[in-house]
This record gives structure tokens, sequence and C-alpha cells, in this order.
């Protein structure tokens, strides 16, 4: 007895400590873990259901478009009461250079993420999984294309111009006269800017056309969400935390993407390149949800949200 007292002391284990004391202490440290878990786990439940159900009404997917049509149109009024030393009015913001920049980026991988979570999940089908995931493809072709089309235009109808202050004598230092602009041909409004000199001409405003793209976009692809969660529950078959989780996170997107276009409106007000770029923006999502979409699969077009997830695929599914 004295041996194996000595040997367990001299290991460093004391002979009051036991497997069932540490398995009870680990219970007690799970326990507090796992019901801050369930009371988040209830809380996302609650909060995503509500955001399904709001963003899956007939209400929002008729009139969504005519909310960001007035924003956009009458979003520039708001120039005249917000102040010019906000934060937002710093084009190097910390939102304006991380998100801006990267608007499409950023709705491809959430958006793409929850489709394919939210047709592989109902349907459990790869084919079906990409073929609602080429809905996103297809949007970014046209904004790639959209953006070579109107960076050509925009060289074609601008002039590039170098400020040339003139030489003053002392004369004529108390009125200065105002600088002049000297004519620079052959240049593109990139090599332009980055040389520091004056770019005019007609141009549309890229960042509103992508915003209200991506707007109408998220609207599209997140209204399934609440018709999938009720389909779900009388098959006792709820949507994952994953699933929920993305869900989630594409609607704060959504948010993001409205209130960085508010700012750019209020604070950097472009008449009528902003209202050109949210035109084209409601046309691009008119040509594809509204005209292209809803055609048959014999043309090769991808079909709408939720198309084969929560109805067979030989009924025409319901839509606002």
């Amino acid at each position: 007895m004295d041996l194996k007292t000595e040997n367990s002391s001299s290991n460093g284990l004391s002979p009051d400590v036991s497997l069932e004391k540490l398995h009870k202490m680990a219970e007690d440290l799970i326990l507090p873990g796992r019901f801050i878990f369930r009371v988040l786990n209830a809380a996302l439940e609650f909060i995503t259901d509500l955001l399904g159900r709001l963003l899956g009404s007939c209400l929002v997917r008729r009139h969504f478009h005519l909310v960001l049509s007035g924003l956009v149109l009458f979003g520039p009024v708001l120039s005249l009461w917000v102040s010019k030393f906000s934060i937002f009015a710093n084009s190097h913001h910390f939102l304006y250079r991380k998100f801006l920049k990267s608007t499409w980026g950023w709705t491809w991988v959430f958006s793409g993420s929850f489709i394919i979570l939210l047709s592989f999940s109902a349907q459990r089908s790869l084919s079906l999984s990409l073929r609602h995931l080429s809905r996103i493809g297809v949007v970014g072709v046209l904004w790639w294309g959209s953006r070579c089309l109107l960076t050509l235009l925009e060289d074609a109808a601008g002039t590039c111009y170098e400020p040339v202050t003139p030489p003053q004598d002392s004369q004529s230092l108390a009125s200065p006269r105002p600088s002049l602009l000297l004519l620079h041909e052959d240049q593109t409004k990139a090599s332009c800017l980055r040389a520091n000199m004056v770019w005019r001409g007609y141009e549309v405003s890229q960042d509103v056309l992508i915003l209200c793209m991506c707007c109408l976009l998220l609207v599209e692809e997140l209204s399934v969400f609440g018709p999938c969660v009720l389909h779900a529950k009388p098959l006792q078959r709820s949507p994952g935390t994953p699933l929920r989780f993305i869900f989630l996170l594409c609607a704060l997107l959504l948010v993001l993407w409205m209130f960085l276009l508010l700012c750019l409106l209020a604070h950097f007000p472009s008449f009528p390149s902003q209202q050109l770029g949210g035109a084209l923006g409601y046309l691009g999502w008119k040509a594809l949800y509204q005209g292209w979409y809803r055609l048959r699969q014999s043309w090769g077009c991808p079909g709408l949200p939720g198309e084969g997830l929560i109805i067979s695929m030989d009924k025409q599914p319901h839509y606002c």
C-alpha cells in the first residue's frame, strides 16, 4: 500500500482525484454551454422565420423595386440635410473601401452559399443545385459585360484635361487668374485619373448599378426561404442551423447594400449618372428574373428561385 501511494504521489496524482470527479466537472462545464447554444439557436430560428415570412411575402416581392427606385430618385435630396463632416462623407471610409469596391464578390459568395445549401438540403441533387446556382453566374456575366461596355463608352465620350496654372508676376498676386486646362488626347479615364488629371464626360455610376442589381437579386433569392420552411414543417424537417445562419448573413448583406446606396446618394450626389446606373440595374433584373428565368427549361434557362425545390417539377410554380 505504501509503495502504491508513493508511486501515485511521485507521478503527481492525488488519490482524491478520480475519473468520476473529472467526468462530473466536465458535465458542469458542458451544461451551461448547451443552454447558451439552445438559446442562441432558438433566437436564430425566430429571427430567420420572421425574415423569411417578410421577404417571402407578396407585398415585398411586388413593391421592393418601387422602393428601390424611389430611393435612387429622391435619395440625392438628402444631401441638403446631411453634414459634410460626417464619417460617411469620406470616400476613403472603411465601408467604401472594403465593401463597395467588391460588392459583387460579397453577393456572389453569400447568395451562392445560400442557394447551394437550400437546394441540396431540399432535394439532394447536385444537378439541381448547379442549375439554380447558374442564375448567379448569369448575373455575374451580365455585370461583367455591362462594366466593360460602360467603360468603353465613358472612354469614347470623355476627355482628359491637365490643370495648368499660368505664371504670376508680383503685380498680379492680388487677383490670380483661374487655372487653364490643357487637352490630352488618347487618354482613358483610368489613366487620366491615375495621372491626377481632370476627366470630363458622360458617365454612368457603376456603383449604383451593381448595388441596385445585388439588392434585387438578394430579395429574389431569399424570398424562397419562407415557403421552404412552411413546406418542411409538416414533414418534421426544419432547416438546419448552417442554412439559417447563411440566410441571416444574406439578409444583413441586403441591409448593408441599401445603407451604402443611401450613403452614396446622400453624400456623393451625381445627377443623372446615378439615376442611369439605377435604371440599368433595374432593367437587368427585369430582363432576367421577370423575363428569361420565367421561360421553360427548353430555352436553356435556369428557372426561378424555388422551382423544383418545394413543389414537384411537373407543376408550374406560383409567384406573386
